[in-house]
C-alpha cells in the first residue's frame, strides 16, 4: 500500500484506508449524477451500484499497489467527509500518480478538498514517488480546476481519459520545491 495515505493527518483532516462499514456514508456522493459524470460512473444507473463499483475499484487498487483514496475524517467530529489519495495511472501510455478527491455534498466548499490535495501533493513528493504529479478533470468541472490552481498545478494538456474529454493538470517536483 505504498501510496495511502493511511495514518496521515492535516489540521482538520485524518486519513484512513477506505473499509466496507463505510458504504453507507459514501453513497451520498452517488447521487449526485453531475459528480458521477465527472468521475465517469453515470452510466451505472444506481447510486448503490456505483458505491460498489467505486469500493471494488479501491479495494482493487490497495490490493494492487496502485494507491487508491483513503477515507477523509473531520478531526473534531470524526465523521467522513469524503476521499482523497493518490492513484497510479496510464496515460497515454505513461504511467503517472494522480491526486484526486471526492468531498461529500455537504463538506464542500469549507476547504476539505484544498487541503486534502495539497496533503496528498507534499506526502508524494516528500516520499520521492513521482518527478511529476497529475490531476485528472473532466474538462467540464470547474471547481476541481480551481482545487488545482490552488495546489499548484498548471493545464497540462487536453486529452480522452476513459471516454471522457478531461484536462491534465500538472505540477513538477522542481516547482514544488521552490
Amino acid at each position: 500500500m505504498k501510496y495511502t495515505l493511511e495514518g496521515q493527518e492535516t489540521e482538520r483532516l485524518k486519513f484512513r484506508l477506505l473499509n466496507i462499514e463505510d458504504f453507507d456514508d459514501c453513497i451520498e456522493l452517488f447521487k449526485d449524477i453531475e459528480v458521477c459524470r465527472f468521475l465517469g460512473v453515470d452510466k451505472i444507473e444506481t447510486p448503490k451500484e456505483r458505491c460498489r463499483l467505486w469500493f471494488e475499484m479501491t479495494f482493487e487498487r490497495y490490493k494492487n499497489d496502485l494507491g487508491g483514496q483513503n477515507i477523509l475524517l473531520e478531526k473534531n467530529t470524526n465523521k467522513i467527509i469524503g476521499q482523497s489519495g493518490l492513484l497510479v495511472r496510464e496515460i497515454e501510455g505513461k504511467q503517472e500518480i494522480e491526486i484526486a478527491y471526492s468531498i461529500l455534498p455537504e463538506y464542500r466548499k469549507k476547504g476539505f478538498a484544498t487541503e486534502s490535495t495539497e496533503k496528498c501533493k507534499n506526502f508524494a513528493f516528500e516520499n520521492k514517488f513521482s518527478e511529476s504529479l497529475i490531476s485528472i478533470i473532466h474538462t467540464e468541472n470547474i471547481n476541481s480546476e480551481k482545487i488545482a490552481k490552488k495546489n499548484g498545478m498548471r493545464k497540462d494538456k487536453n486529452t480522452e481519459f476513459k471516454g471522457m474529454s478531461v484536462n491534465i493538470y500538472r505540477i513538477d517536483f522542481s516547482e514544488w520545491k521552490e
